[in-house]
């Protein structure tokens, strides 16, 4: 036999009997975004290597180590997307979306990243992400977590889900506290872990998320960001909190939460559950009003989240929110006899043209009558539909009722669908 192969680890596959949770939690995303007036954009999922460079940053854990490059036939170094954000500004100013505008989109799809495969996180994970150009005040930024705060409800998991905030302030602000940060930390470097010193000189903001106890410890007494922000910082953030206070969200004042990358600026907010073991990030975003220049653009400000879809659908099949299943189909055709299929197709096809949203499954295979009842009940229809060859004489067609809902009976092909266009 020949070798079997299998998926690469961290790749996986969503079977048939898994996609309905995925569809679920897609579909109400759509409506969502519909509802708020945001548009879908759709970005290759390969990008030049050097855009994720300089928008997410040398020094950052994605870029260092995570990433998927790879030189192309001409040399020229490409890589899988890590996330998004990068690739929708390259997109927006390659097409001249973003200078002088204002615009809200969205999109969804895979990612790729190479760390260690472990629950709800993959080598190839798929995203959520919504992104906002043009608008600079705290009120955009409060829509953004309001919208977060709708999908929970809408989803039926707002209770098991915590809004945490910060603010980074402004570039500025964050070279001067970041040095302060260094100073502080130099007194500790022999107690600081191998990631924590790694980064004390490229990355320190980040040693503020560790996730090491005794790092925590030392962090203490250490210098606070928000003690180096300016009276517009201030008021931004402040904007922020008294929106949402009277939207009636409520949220937890972070001041350790510092997010992965380079570009944020100001905001940064992470929705956090604990219901799927150690706390996990659900959604986490913030704004980034200097990367567009960064990357080749006109000065935009721009803010926006993304979320990871295996750990939506997991925490949505950890909570028991995953709807049941749908059927197969809503109608299943049984054909008794080689002449009867050809009608037993094309009344499938009627079906389908005269009752629109029916879902019609055709035999197919052969075998005997009771063959094709087993397999019309495993397609959850609610009933079979049976041509034979008296039935097709007579331009009839029997109906047997699979759930309970009536006596089988024998009706004429007008009179089945003018029934079942009630009902559908």
């Amino acid at each position: 036999m020949a070798k079997q192969i299998q998926a690469i680890r961290g790749m996986n596959d969503c079977l048939p009997e898994q996609t309905p949770a995925w569809q679920q939690a897609e579909a109400v995303l759509r409506n969502l975004m519909q509802g708020y007036g945001y548009a879908e954009v759709r970005m290759p999922i390969m990008e030049s290597t050097g855009l994720f460079r300089r928008a997410i940053g040398e020094v950052t854990d994605v870029v260092e180590k995570e990433m998927y490059s790879f030189d192309d036939r001409n040399g020229d170094s490409m890589t899988l997307r890590p996330e998004g954000t990068a690739g929708c500004v390259r997109a927006g100013i390659e097409h001249g979306l973003l200078y002088n505008q204002e615009r809200r989109m969205w999109y969804m799809g895979p990612m790729f990243r190479y760390e260690r495969p472990q629950k709800g996180r993959y080598r190839q994970f798929h995203q959520f992400g919504v992104e906002v150009f043009g608008l600079q005040g705290p009120d955009i930024d409060a829509e953004l977590i309001m919208l977060t705060a709708r999908l929970w409800r809408q989803l039926g998991v707002s209770e098991h889900l915590t809004l945490q905030l910060n603010s980074l302030g402004q570039p500025e602000e964050r070279a001067e506290y970041r040095q302060a940060l260094i100073t502080y930390l130099e007194q500790y470097h022999d107690q600081l872990d191998e990631d924590s010193q790694r980064r004390l000189y490229t990355n320190p903001l980040r040693v503020l998320d560790s996730k090491n106890p005794q790092v925590q410890a030392l962090l203490q007494d250490a210098p606070v960001l928000s003690d180096y922000f300016g009276e517009q910082t201030r008021a931004h953030f402040t904007g922020l909190t008294d929106l949402l206070t009277a939207a009636g969200i409520a949220f937890e004042i972070n001041p350790r939460l510092v997010r992965g990358l380079d570009y944020y600026n100001l905001t940064v907010f992470e929705w956090v559950t604990d219901s799927l073991g150690a706390q996990g990030t659900v959604c986490g975003g913030g704004r980034y009003d200097g990367l567009v220049e960064q990357l080749g653009g006109q000065a935009t400000p721009a803010v926006g989240f993304a979320m990871g879809m295996e750990r939506l659908v997991l925490l949505l099949e950890t909570l028991d929110k995953v709807a049941a299943q749908p059927a197969l189909a809503d109608v299943y055709i049984a054909m008794m006899g080689e002449a009867s299929q050809v009608a037993g197709f094309a009344l499938a096809e009627q079906l389908r043209d005269q009752v629109p949203g029916l879902s019609v499954m055709s035999h197919c295979g052969g075998g005997n009558f009771k063959k094709q009842l087993k397999r019309a009940d495993k397609s959850g229809a609610g009933m079979a539909l049976i041509l034979g060859e008296d039935e097709i004489a007579r331009g009839e067609v029997t109906v047997k009722y699979l759930r309970g809902q009536g006596e089988q009976q024998t009706l004429a092909i007008n009179d089945m669908i003018e029934q079942l266009k009630k009902v559908v």
